[in-house]
Protein backbone atom coordinates (compact mmCIF):
# COMPACT_ATOMS: atom_id res chain seq x y z
CA UNK A 1 0.00 0.00 0.00
CA UNK A 2 1.16 3.53 -0.82
CA UNK A 3 0.55 6.26 1.76
CA UNK A 4 -0.20 9.95 0.83
CA UNK A 5 -1.72 12.98 2.52
CA UNK A 6 -4.89 14.29 0.91
CA UNK A 7 -5.66 18.04 0.53
CA UNK A 8 -6.97 18.18 4.11
CA UNK A 9 -3.73 16.72 5.43
CA UNK A 10 -5.20 13.39 6.48
CA UNK A 11 -3.08 10.27 5.84
CA UNK A 12 -4.69 7.83 3.43
CA UNK A 13 -3.60 4.54 1.94
CA UNK A 14 -4.33 3.20 -1.52
CA UNK A 15 -4.50 -0.33 -2.80
CA UNK A 16 -2.03 -1.59 -5.35
CA UNK A 17 -4.62 -1.35 -8.12
CA UNK A 18 -5.45 2.23 -7.28
CA UNK A 19 -1.83 3.19 -6.66
CA UNK A 20 -0.87 2.17 -10.17
CA UNK A 21 -3.84 3.79 -11.92
CA UNK A 22 -2.18 7.20 -11.92
CA UNK A 23 0.46 5.79 -14.25
CA UNK A 24 -2.21 5.65 -16.97
CA UNK A 25 -3.43 9.21 -16.34
CA UNK A 26 -3.38 11.55 -19.40
CA UNK A 27 -1.91 14.26 -17.21
CA UNK A 28 1.81 14.18 -16.41
CA UNK A 29 2.58 13.02 -12.85
CA UNK A 30 5.98 12.91 -11.15
CA UNK A 31 6.94 11.69 -7.67
CA UNK A 32 10.25 12.95 -6.23
CA UNK A 33 11.83 12.46 -2.82
CA UNK A 34 13.01 15.11 -0.42
CA UNK A 35 16.43 15.19 -2.10
CA UNK A 36 14.93 16.03 -5.45
CA UNK A 37 15.42 12.64 -7.10
CA UNK A 38 12.66 11.19 -9.29
CA UNK A 39 11.00 8.19 -7.67
CA UNK A 40 8.21 7.48 -10.14
CA UNK A 41 6.56 9.10 -13.17
CA UNK A 42 3.94 8.14 -15.73
CA UNK A 43 4.04 7.99 -19.51
CA UNK A 44 2.55 11.47 -19.91
CA UNK A 45 5.42 12.88 -17.83
CA UNK A 46 7.92 10.97 -19.92
CA UNK A 47 6.48 12.55 -23.07
CA UNK A 48 6.63 16.00 -21.50
CA UNK A 49 10.15 15.54 -20.05
CA UNK A 50 12.02 13.11 -22.36
CA UNK A 51 15.20 13.17 -20.24
CA UNK A 52 13.39 12.03 -17.10
CA UNK A 53 14.23 8.70 -15.49
CA UNK A 54 14.00 7.08 -12.06
CA UNK A 55 16.79 8.55 -9.96
CA UNK A 56 17.13 11.61 -12.17
CA UNK A 57 17.60 14.94 -10.45
CA UNK A 58 14.63 17.28 -10.94
CA UNK A 59 16.96 20.21 -11.57
CA UNK A 60 18.17 18.45 -14.72
CA UNK A 61 14.86 17.29 -16.22
CA UNK A 62 12.12 19.77 -15.23
CA UNK A 63 11.83 23.57 -15.55
CA UNK A 64 13.64 25.56 -12.85
CA UNK A 65 10.42 26.95 -11.40
CA UNK A 66 9.15 23.41 -10.73
CA UNK A 67 12.44 22.22 -9.22
CA UNK A 68 12.55 25.26 -6.93
CA UNK A 69 8.97 24.65 -5.81
CA UNK A 70 9.84 21.05 -4.99
CA UNK A 71 12.77 22.09 -2.82
CA UNK A 72 10.50 24.36 -0.80
CA UNK A 73 7.97 21.62 -0.13
CA UNK A 74 10.18 18.52 0.27
CA UNK A 75 11.36 17.47 3.71
CA UNK A 76 12.87 14.32 5.24
CA UNK A 77 10.42 11.61 6.25
CA UNK A 78 9.42 12.30 9.89
CA UNK A 79 9.64 9.66 12.57
CA UNK A 80 6.24 9.77 14.24
CA UNK A 81 3.53 7.51 15.51
CA UNK A 82 0.71 10.04 15.64
CA UNK A 83 -1.07 12.06 12.95
CA UNK A 84 0.87 15.06 11.51
CA UNK A 85 0.46 18.49 13.06
CA UNK A 86 -2.00 20.99 11.65
CA UNK A 87 0.82 22.97 9.97
CA UNK A 88 2.02 19.85 8.16
CA UNK A 89 -1.47 19.04 7.04
CA UNK A 90 -1.98 22.47 5.39
CA UNK A 91 -2.96 22.30 1.71
CA UNK A 92 -0.50 23.70 -0.81
CA UNK A 93 -1.80 25.87 -3.65
CA UNK A 94 -1.10 25.11 -7.28
CA UNK A 95 1.43 27.17 -9.18
CA UNK A 96 1.95 27.98 -12.85
CA UNK A 97 4.99 28.14 -15.07
CA UNK A 98 6.02 27.75 -18.68
CA UNK A 99 7.79 24.89 -20.41
CA UNK A 100 8.58 24.82 -24.14
CA UNK A 101 5.81 27.29 -24.95
CA UNK A 102 3.24 25.58 -22.76
CA UNK A 103 1.66 27.02 -19.63
CA UNK A 104 1.64 24.29 -16.95
CA UNK A 105 -0.30 24.24 -13.69
CA UNK A 106 1.40 22.09 -11.02
CA UNK A 107 -0.53 20.61 -8.07
CA UNK A 108 1.71 19.24 -5.25
CA UNK A 109 0.69 16.40 -2.90
CA UNK A 110 3.01 15.31 -0.10
CA UNK A 111 3.24 11.72 1.07
CA UNK A 112 3.80 10.73 4.64
CA UNK A 113 7.41 9.76 3.86
CA UNK A 114 8.69 13.11 2.59
CA UNK A 115 8.00 12.45 -1.11
CA UNK A 116 6.04 14.98 -3.18
CA UNK A 117 3.80 13.99 -6.06
CA UNK A 118 3.39 16.63 -8.77
CA UNK A 119 0.34 16.55 -11.01
CA UNK A 120 0.76 18.75 -14.09
CA UNK A 121 -2.09 20.19 -16.17
CA UNK A 122 -1.54 21.97 -19.49
CA UNK A 123 -3.42 25.30 -19.15
CA UNK A 124 -2.24 26.75 -22.46
CA UNK A 125 -5.59 26.37 -24.21
CA UNK A 126 -7.51 27.48 -21.12
CA UNK A 127 -5.44 30.63 -20.69
CA UNK A 128 -5.64 31.35 -24.43
CA UNK A 129 -9.42 30.98 -24.27
CA UNK A 130 -9.60 33.25 -21.21
CA UNK A 131 -7.41 35.82 -22.93
CA UNK A 132 -9.53 35.63 -26.09
CA UNK A 133 -12.69 36.04 -24.01
CA UNK A 134 -11.22 39.02 -22.17
CA UNK A 135 -10.15 40.58 -25.46
CA UNK A 136 -13.61 40.12 -26.96
CA UNK A 137 -15.24 41.58 -23.86
CA UNK A 138 -12.97 44.61 -24.07
CA UNK A 139 -13.70 44.98 -27.77
CA UNK A 140 -17.42 44.64 -27.23
CA UNK A 141 -17.29 47.33 -24.54
CA UNK A 142 -15.23 49.53 -26.85
CA UNK A 143 -17.71 49.10 -29.71
CA UNK A 144 -20.61 49.98 -27.42
CA UNK A 145 -18.79 53.07 -26.14
CA UNK A 146 -17.76 54.03 -29.68
CA UNK A 147 -21.35 53.77 -30.89
CA UNK A 148 -22.48 56.04 -28.06
CA UNK A 149 -19.83 58.65 -28.82
CA UNK A 150 -20.31 58.49 -32.59
CA UNK A 151 -24.08 58.84 -32.35
CA UNK A 152 -23.84 61.68 -29.82
CA UNK A 153 -23.42 64.20 -32.64
CA UNK A 154 -25.53 64.56 -35.78
CA UNK A 155 -22.93 66.87 -37.31
CA UNK A 156 -21.15 64.93 -40.13
CA UNK A 157 -17.83 66.75 -39.66
CA UNK A 158 -17.68 66.15 -35.92
CA UNK A 159 -18.76 62.54 -36.40
CA UNK A 160 -15.92 61.97 -38.90
CA UNK A 161 -13.43 63.54 -36.48
CA UNK A 162 -14.67 61.35 -33.63
CA UNK A 163 -14.31 58.22 -35.77
CA UNK A 164 -10.68 59.10 -36.52
CA UNK A 165 -9.95 59.91 -32.85
CA UNK A 166 -11.38 56.63 -31.57
CA UNK A 167 -9.57 54.60 -34.21
CA UNK A 168 -6.23 56.26 -33.40
CA UNK A 169 -6.76 55.67 -29.68
CA UNK A 170 -7.73 52.00 -29.85
CA UNK A 171 -6.85 50.49 -33.24
CA UNK A 172 -3.66 52.05 -34.58
CA UNK A 173 -0.97 54.70 -34.13
CA UNK A 174 -2.52 56.93 -36.81
CA UNK A 175 -6.02 56.95 -38.29
CA UNK A 176 -7.24 58.73 -41.42
CA UNK A 177 -10.99 59.06 -42.01
CA UNK A 178 -11.83 59.97 -45.61
CA UNK A 179 -15.22 61.34 -46.64
CA UNK A 180 -16.78 60.72 -50.07
CA UNK A 181 -15.55 63.17 -52.73
CA UNK A 182 -17.17 66.52 -53.42
CA UNK A 183 -16.16 67.91 -56.83
CA UNK A 184 -13.18 65.51 -56.96
CA UNK A 185 -11.83 66.64 -53.59
CA UNK A 186 -11.81 64.41 -50.52
CA UNK A 187 -12.18 65.55 -46.94
CA UNK A 188 -9.45 63.85 -44.90
CA UNK A 189 -9.37 63.85 -41.08
CA UNK A 190 -6.07 62.69 -39.56
CA UNK A 191 -5.77 61.69 -35.91
CA UNK A 192 -2.46 61.11 -34.12
CA UNK A 193 -3.13 60.66 -30.43
CA UNK A 194 -5.17 63.68 -29.31
CA UNK A 195 -4.18 65.81 -32.31
CA UNK A 196 -6.75 65.99 -35.10
CA UNK A 197 -6.33 67.83 -38.40
CA UNK A 198 -8.75 68.32 -41.30
CA UNK A 199 -7.87 69.07 -44.91
CA UNK A 200 -9.17 68.80 -48.46
CA UNK A 201 -7.11 66.57 -50.76
CA UNK A 202 -7.26 66.15 -54.52
CA UNK A 203 -6.12 62.55 -54.91
CA UNK A 204 -6.11 59.58 -57.25
CA UNK A 205 -7.64 56.72 -55.21
CA UNK A 206 -6.08 54.12 -57.48
CA UNK A 207 -2.61 55.27 -56.39
CA UNK A 208 -3.09 53.57 -53.01
CA UNK A 209 -3.77 49.83 -52.84
CA UNK A 210 -7.28 49.07 -51.63
CA UNK A 211 -8.48 52.69 -51.45
CA UNK A 212 -10.45 52.83 -54.69
CA UNK A 213 -12.23 49.59 -53.83
CA UNK A 214 -13.02 50.75 -50.29
CA UNK A 215 -14.47 54.04 -51.55
CA UNK A 216 -16.90 51.98 -53.64
CA UNK A 217 -17.87 49.89 -50.64
CA UNK A 218 -16.11 46.67 -51.64
CA UNK A 219 -14.65 44.38 -48.92
CA UNK A 220 -11.24 45.51 -47.66
CA UNK A 221 -7.95 44.30 -49.09
CA UNK A 222 -6.00 42.22 -46.51
CA UNK A 223 -3.41 44.31 -44.69
CA UNK A 224 -0.63 41.91 -45.65
CA UNK A 225 -1.20 42.80 -49.32
CA UNK A 226 -0.52 46.50 -48.76
CA UNK A 227 3.09 47.61 -48.91
CA UNK A 228 3.64 50.67 -46.66
CA UNK A 229 6.21 51.89 -49.16
CA UNK A 230 3.37 52.44 -51.68
CA UNK A 231 1.60 55.01 -49.49
CA UNK A 232 1.14 58.41 -51.19
CA UNK A 233 2.55 61.47 -49.47
CA UNK A 234 -0.85 62.73 -48.28
CA UNK A 235 -1.44 59.46 -46.39
CA UNK A 236 1.69 59.84 -44.21
CA UNK A 237 1.02 62.67 -41.76
CA UNK A 238 3.67 65.15 -40.73
CA UNK A 239 5.04 64.58 -37.27
CA UNK A 240 4.82 60.80 -37.43
CA UNK A 241 7.76 59.35 -35.51
CA UNK A 242 9.50 56.61 -37.47
CA UNK A 243 8.19 54.94 -40.60
CA UNK A 244 4.94 53.17 -41.33
CA UNK A 245 5.24 49.42 -40.83
CA UNK A 246 1.67 48.19 -41.36
CA UNK A 247 -1.40 49.55 -43.16
CA UNK A 248 -5.08 48.54 -43.05
CA UNK A 249 -7.77 50.04 -45.31
CA UNK A 250 -11.43 49.37 -44.57
CA UNK A 251 -14.63 50.94 -45.96
CA UNK A 252 -17.11 52.81 -43.83
CA UNK A 253 -20.39 51.20 -44.94
CA UNK A 254 -23.38 53.51 -45.00
CA UNK A 255 -27.10 53.26 -45.64
CA UNK A 256 -27.07 52.07 -49.23
CA UNK A 257 -23.98 54.05 -50.23
CA UNK A 258 -20.43 54.09 -48.82
CA UNK A 259 -19.93 56.62 -46.03
CA UNK A 260 -16.15 56.88 -46.52
CA UNK A 261 -12.94 55.00 -45.78
CA UNK A 262 -10.87 54.39 -42.66
CA UNK A 263 -7.08 54.02 -43.05
CA UNK A 264 -5.10 52.66 -40.09
CA UNK A 265 -1.33 53.03 -39.79
CA UNK A 266 1.09 51.41 -37.37
CA UNK A 267 4.74 52.38 -36.96
CA UNK A 268 7.61 50.09 -37.79
CA UNK A 269 8.49 47.87 -34.85
CA UNK A 270 4.88 47.59 -33.74
CA UNK A 271 2.86 44.44 -34.25
CA UNK A 272 1.35 44.20 -37.71
CA UNK A 273 -2.41 43.90 -38.12
CA UNK A 274 -3.52 40.29 -37.73
CA UNK A 275 -6.75 38.74 -38.98
CA UNK A 276 -8.66 39.32 -35.73
CA UNK A 277 -7.63 42.97 -35.60
CA UNK A 278 -8.70 43.48 -39.21
CA UNK A 279 -12.07 41.93 -38.38
CA UNK A 280 -12.41 44.18 -35.35
CA UNK A 281 -11.52 47.19 -37.50
CA UNK A 282 -14.36 46.23 -39.86
CA UNK A 283 -16.80 46.01 -36.94
CA UNK A 284 -15.70 49.43 -35.73
CA UNK A 285 -15.95 50.81 -39.27
CA UNK A 286 -19.50 49.46 -39.60
CA UNK A 287 -20.59 51.45 -36.56
CA UNK A 288 -18.72 54.55 -37.66
CA UNK A 289 -20.24 54.28 -41.14
CA UNK A 290 -23.75 53.91 -39.74
CA UNK A 291 -23.25 56.97 -37.52
CA UNK A 292 -21.83 59.00 -40.41
CA UNK A 293 -24.74 58.02 -42.67
CA UNK A 294 -27.24 58.97 -39.99
CA UNK A 295 -25.50 62.33 -39.48
CA UNK A 296 -25.41 63.06 -43.22
CA UNK A 297 -29.02 62.00 -43.66
CA UNK A 298 -30.06 64.26 -40.80
CA UNK A 299 -28.02 67.14 -42.20
CA UNK A 300 -29.60 66.69 -45.64
CA UNK A 301 -33.09 66.50 -44.20
CA UNK A 302 -32.39 69.57 -42.06
CA UNK A 303 -31.18 71.46 -45.13
CA UNK A 304 -34.29 70.49 -47.09
CA UNK A 305 -36.52 71.37 -44.16
CA UNK A 306 -34.89 74.79 -43.78
CA UNK A 307 -35.33 75.45 -47.50
CA UNK A 308 -39.01 74.47 -47.40
CA UNK A 309 -39.82 76.29 -44.17
CA UNK A 310 -38.09 79.42 -45.48
CA UNK A 311 -40.98 79.74 -47.94
CA UNK A 312 -43.52 79.36 -45.14
CA UNK A 313 -42.11 81.68 -42.50
CA UNK A 314 -43.62 85.18 -42.18
CA UNK A 315 -41.87 88.10 -43.87
CA UNK A 316 -41.49 91.46 -42.21
CA UNK A 317 -44.36 93.37 -43.83
CA UNK A 318 -44.19 97.17 -43.81
CA UNK A 319 -45.31 99.43 -46.65
CA UNK A 320 -46.57 98.28 -50.04
CA UNK A 321 -47.32 101.13 -52.43
CA UNK A 322 -48.22 103.50 -49.61
CA UNK A 323 -50.27 101.05 -47.54
CA UNK A 324 -49.17 99.57 -44.20
CA UNK A 325 -49.33 95.77 -43.92
CA UNK A 326 -48.49 93.73 -40.82
CA UNK A 327 -49.03 90.07 -40.05
CA UNK A 328 -48.66 87.76 -37.10
CA UNK A 329 -48.97 84.03 -36.56
CA UNK A 330 -48.89 81.56 -33.68
CA UNK A 331 -48.97 77.81 -34.26
CA UNK A 332 -51.09 75.46 -32.21
CA UNK A 333 -47.95 73.75 -30.86
CA UNK A 334 -45.00 75.62 -29.42
CA UNK A 335 -42.63 73.07 -30.98
CA UNK A 336 -43.98 73.62 -34.51
CA UNK A 337 -43.12 76.44 -36.88
CA UNK A 338 -45.76 75.81 -39.54
CA UNK A 339 -49.40 74.84 -39.46
CA UNK A 340 -52.77 75.26 -41.16
CA UNK A 341 -53.15 79.08 -41.14
CA UNK A 342 -51.44 81.24 -43.75
CA UNK A 343 -51.30 84.70 -45.20
CA UNK A 344 -49.74 86.22 -48.32
CA UNK A 345 -49.28 89.74 -49.60
CA UNK A 346 -48.67 90.07 -53.34
CA UNK A 347 -47.62 93.57 -54.33
CA UNK A 348 -49.05 95.10 -57.48
CA UNK A 349 -46.76 95.88 -60.39
CA UNK A 350 -46.89 99.57 -59.51
CA UNK A 351 -48.80 102.01 -57.33
CA UNK A 352 -51.69 102.13 -59.83
CA UNK A 353 -52.18 98.36 -59.62
CA UNK A 354 -53.96 96.57 -56.81
CA UNK A 355 -51.99 94.52 -54.30
CA UNK A 356 -53.56 91.24 -53.22
CA UNK A 357 -53.63 90.17 -49.57
CA UNK A 358 -54.81 86.65 -48.72
CA UNK A 359 -55.46 85.11 -45.33
CA UNK A 360 -56.70 81.53 -44.98
CA UNK A 361 -57.33 78.62 -42.66
CA UNK A 362 -56.94 75.00 -43.77
CA UNK A 363 -58.89 72.25 -42.04
CA UNK A 364 -56.52 70.57 -39.56
CA UNK A 365 -53.18 71.57 -38.16
CA UNK A 366 -49.55 70.58 -38.23
CA UNK A 367 -47.53 69.32 -41.16
CA UNK A 368 -50.41 67.79 -43.14
CA UNK A 369 -52.31 71.07 -43.08
CA UNK A 370 -49.15 72.97 -43.98
CA UNK A 371 -48.75 70.85 -47.12
CA UNK A 372 -52.17 71.99 -48.34
CA UNK A 373 -51.42 75.61 -47.50
CA UNK A 374 -48.41 75.35 -49.79
CA UNK A 375 -50.60 74.06 -52.59
CA UNK A 376 -53.11 76.88 -52.08
CA UNK A 377 -50.33 79.48 -52.04
CA UNK A 378 -48.84 78.17 -55.25
CA UNK A 379 -52.23 78.07 -56.96
CA UNK A 380 -53.08 81.62 -55.89
CA UNK A 381 -49.72 82.84 -57.09
CA UNK A 382 -50.41 81.33 -60.51
CA UNK A 383 -53.84 83.03 -60.55
CA UNK A 384 -52.49 86.52 -59.78
CA UNK A 385 -53.19 87.78 -63.35
CA UNK A 386 -56.88 87.08 -62.64
CA UNK A 387 -56.88 88.74 -59.20
CA UNK A 388 -59.22 91.47 -60.45
CA UNK A 389 -62.08 88.93 -60.40
CA UNK A 390 -62.28 87.34 -56.95
CA UNK A 391 -65.09 84.97 -57.94
CA UNK A 392 -63.10 83.54 -60.83
CA UNK A 393 -60.03 83.09 -58.59
CA UNK A 394 -62.08 81.20 -56.00
CA UNK A 395 -63.71 79.02 -58.65
CA UNK A 396 -60.39 78.02 -60.18
CA UNK A 397 -58.84 77.42 -56.76
CA UNK A 398 -61.83 75.27 -55.74
CA UNK A 399 -61.43 73.15 -58.88
CA UNK A 400 -57.73 72.67 -58.22
CA UNK A 401 -58.38 71.49 -54.67
CA UNK A 402 -61.20 69.13 -55.67
CA UNK A 403 -58.95 67.35 -58.18
CA UNK A 404 -56.07 66.93 -55.70
CA UNK A 405 -55.51 63.91 -53.49
CA UNK A 406 -56.23 66.01 -50.39
CA UNK A 407 -59.63 65.69 -48.73
CA UNK A 408 -59.24 68.84 -46.65
CA UNK A 409 -61.07 72.10 -47.26
CA UNK A 410 -60.07 75.67 -46.54
CA UNK A 411 -61.60 79.05 -45.80
CA UNK A 412 -60.00 82.29 -46.87
CA UNK A 413 -60.52 85.98 -47.47
CA UNK A 414 -59.17 88.00 -50.41
CA UNK A 415 -58.36 91.68 -50.15
CA UNK A 416 -57.43 93.74 -53.24
CA UNK A 417 -55.79 96.93 -51.96
CA UNK A 418 -54.92 100.16 -53.74
CA UNK A 419 -54.16 103.63 -52.40
CA UNK A 420 -55.77 106.60 -54.01
CA UNK A 421 -54.76 109.94 -52.63
CA UNK A 422 -54.91 109.81 -48.86
CA UNK A 423 -57.45 106.98 -48.76
CA UNK A 424 -57.14 103.22 -49.29
CA UNK A 425 -59.68 101.27 -51.31
CA UNK A 426 -60.25 97.58 -50.52
CA UNK A 427 -62.27 94.91 -52.33
CA UNK A 428 -62.94 92.16 -49.80
CA UNK A 429 -64.26 88.68 -50.54
CA UNK A 430 -64.81 85.97 -47.93
CA UNK A 431 -64.94 82.27 -48.82
CA UNK A 432 -66.42 80.65 -45.72
CA UNK A 433 -64.16 82.82 -43.57
CA UNK A 434 -64.99 85.25 -40.74
CA UNK A 435 -65.71 88.68 -42.18
CA UNK A 436 -62.93 91.32 -41.97
CA UNK A 437 -63.29 93.94 -39.26
CA UNK A 438 -62.93 97.66 -40.04
CA UNK A 439 -61.63 100.00 -37.34
CA UNK A 440 -62.69 103.61 -37.92
CA UNK A 441 -60.98 106.68 -36.49
CA UNK A 442 -63.98 107.11 -34.18
CA UNK A 443 -63.24 103.79 -32.47
CA UNK A 444 -66.21 102.14 -34.13
CA UNK A 445 -65.64 98.57 -35.38
CA UNK A 446 -67.57 97.38 -38.43
CA UNK A 447 -67.74 94.00 -40.13
CA UNK A 448 -67.35 93.99 -43.91
CA UNK A 449 -70.47 92.78 -45.67
CA UNK A 450 -68.93 89.84 -47.52
CA UNK A 451 -69.88 86.19 -47.48
CA UNK A 452 -69.06 83.03 -49.44
CA UNK A 453 -68.70 79.26 -49.38
CA UNK A 454 -65.50 77.48 -48.40
CA UNK A 455 -63.22 76.04 -51.08
CA UNK A 456 -62.19 72.44 -51.67
CA UNK A 457 -65.47 70.85 -50.49
CA UNK A 458 -68.32 71.67 -52.92
CA UNK A 459 -68.44 71.55 -56.75
CA UNK A 460 -69.44 75.21 -56.92
CA UNK A 461 -68.43 78.20 -54.80
CA UNK A 462 -70.40 81.38 -54.35
CA UNK A 463 -69.27 84.66 -52.90
CA UNK A 464 -70.30 88.26 -52.32
CA UNK A 465 -67.64 90.96 -52.34
CA UNK A 466 -67.64 94.22 -50.42
CA UNK A 467 -65.86 97.47 -51.16
CA UNK A 468 -64.44 99.40 -48.22
CA UNK A 469 -62.56 102.70 -48.06
CA UNK A 470 -60.10 103.48 -45.27
CA UNK A 471 -59.38 107.00 -44.19
CA UNK A 472 -55.90 107.81 -42.84
CA UNK A 473 -55.37 105.96 -39.56
CA UNK A 474 -58.14 103.39 -40.19
CA UNK A 475 -57.44 99.66 -40.26
CA UNK A 476 -58.89 96.54 -41.84
CA UNK A 477 -58.26 93.38 -39.81
CA UNK A 478 -58.20 89.90 -41.34
CA UNK A 479 -58.11 87.07 -38.81
CA UNK A 480 -58.68 83.33 -38.46
CA UNK A 481 -61.10 81.66 -36.09
CA UNK A 482 -58.17 80.52 -33.94
CA UNK A 483 -58.38 83.99 -32.38
CA UNK A 484 -62.10 84.06 -31.57
CA UNK A 485 -62.30 80.37 -30.60
CA UNK A 486 -59.27 80.48 -28.31
CA UNK A 487 -60.31 79.08 -24.92
CA UNK A 488 -58.89 80.38 -21.67
CA UNK A 489 -59.60 83.26 -19.35
CA UNK A 490 -60.05 83.01 -15.57
CA UNK A 491 -61.80 79.63 -15.75
CA UNK A 492 -59.76 78.31 -18.65
CA UNK A 493 -62.77 77.30 -20.78
CA UNK A 494 -64.30 80.55 -22.02
CA UNK A 495 -63.78 81.51 -25.67
CA UNK A 496 -62.06 84.77 -26.51
CA UNK A 497 -65.00 85.49 -28.83
CA UNK A 498 -65.74 88.15 -31.42
CA UNK A 499 -66.93 90.70 -28.86
CA UNK A 500 -63.60 90.66 -27.03
CA UNK A 501 -61.83 90.91 -30.37
CA UNK A 502 -63.93 93.93 -31.37
CA UNK A 503 -63.29 95.57 -27.99
CA UNK A 504 -59.56 94.94 -28.23
CA UNK A 505 -59.47 96.28 -31.78
CA UNK A 506 -61.39 99.41 -30.78
CA UNK A 507 -58.60 100.18 -28.30
CA UNK A 508 -56.11 100.30 -31.19
CA UNK A 509 -57.41 103.50 -32.76
CA UNK A 510 -54.61 105.44 -34.43
CA UNK A 511 -52.01 102.68 -34.01
CA UNK A 512 -49.92 101.57 -36.98
CA UNK A 513 -50.62 98.14 -38.46
CA UNK A 514 -47.69 96.45 -36.71
CA UNK A 515 -48.79 97.73 -33.30
CA UNK A 516 -52.35 96.51 -33.92
CA UNK A 517 -51.09 93.00 -34.68
CA UNK A 518 -48.80 92.90 -31.66
CA UNK A 519 -51.60 94.13 -29.36
CA UNK A 520 -54.11 91.52 -30.54
CA UNK A 521 -51.56 88.69 -30.42
CA UNK A 522 -50.59 89.64 -26.87
CA UNK A 523 -54.20 89.68 -25.67
CA UNK A 524 -55.05 86.35 -27.34
CA UNK A 525 -51.86 84.79 -26.00
CA UNK A 526 -52.59 85.95 -22.46
CA UNK A 527 -56.13 84.61 -22.78
CA UNK A 528 -55.13 81.04 -23.69
CA UNK A 529 -52.03 81.00 -21.46
CA UNK A 530 -50.38 77.61 -21.68
CA UNK A 531 -53.59 75.81 -22.63
CA UNK A 532 -54.31 74.14 -25.98
CA UNK A 533 -55.39 76.30 -28.88
CA UNK A 534 -55.72 76.34 -32.65
CA UNK A 535 -53.43 78.15 -35.08
CA UNK A 536 -53.94 81.91 -34.86
CA UNK A 537 -53.18 84.36 -37.67
CA UNK A 538 -53.98 88.06 -38.17
CA UNK A 539 -53.22 90.59 -40.90
CA UNK A 540 -53.72 94.34 -40.43
CA UNK A 541 -54.09 96.70 -43.42
CA UNK A 542 -53.81 100.35 -42.41
CA UNK A 543 -54.06 103.62 -44.29
CA UNK A 544 -51.09 105.67 -43.04
CA UNK A 545 -51.63 109.07 -41.52
CA UNK A 546 -49.07 110.61 -43.87
CA UNK A 547 -50.02 111.41 -47.45
CA UNK A 548 -46.50 110.53 -48.53
CA UNK A 549 -46.56 107.44 -50.75
CA UNK A 550 -43.90 105.19 -49.33
CA UNK A 551 -42.48 102.76 -51.82
CA UNK A 552 -40.56 100.56 -49.39
CA UNK A 553 -40.98 96.98 -50.54
CA UNK A 554 -43.26 98.29 -53.26
CA UNK A 555 -42.13 95.60 -55.67
CA UNK A 556 -41.53 92.91 -53.10
CA UNK A 557 -43.97 90.08 -52.63
CA UNK A 558 -44.52 89.39 -48.93
CA UNK A 559 -45.72 85.94 -48.02
CA UNK A 560 -46.43 83.91 -44.94
CA UNK A 561 -47.91 80.47 -44.51
CA UNK A 562 -48.27 78.76 -41.21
Amino acid sequence: MTVFEDESGRTRGTSAAVSTSWLRSPHPAVVADHEGEVVEFNDAAADLFPAMGVGSCLDEVVPPWLAEAHRRLARPAPQRTRPPAASARAAHPALRGRHEGRLLRAHPTRSGHGDVAWWLVDDSDLVAAEEALRTEQERTALLADASTQLLASLNPDRCLEKAAQLAAAHLADVALAIAPPVRNRYGVVTAIGERVTRRQVAMDPTAMPGLAEALQGFPPVPARWIDPADLPDWAVPEGLEGTVGSVAVTPLPGHGVPAGVLILLRRSGHTAFDASEELFARLFAARAGAALSAARMYAEQARITRALIAELLPPQLHHVHGVDFAGGYRTSQETERIGGDFYDVHAGADADQESLAVLGDVCGKGLDAAVLTGRIRSTLHALLPLAGDHQQVLTLLNGALLTSRHTRFATLVLASVRRSGGRVRLRLTSAGHPGPLILRTTGEVEEANTRGTLVGALPQVTSRSATVHLAPGETCLLYTDGITEARGGPLGSAMFGEERLRTALAECVGLPAEAVVERLQMLAGDWVGSGPHDDMAVVAITAPHSNHLTAVNGHTRGRYTG
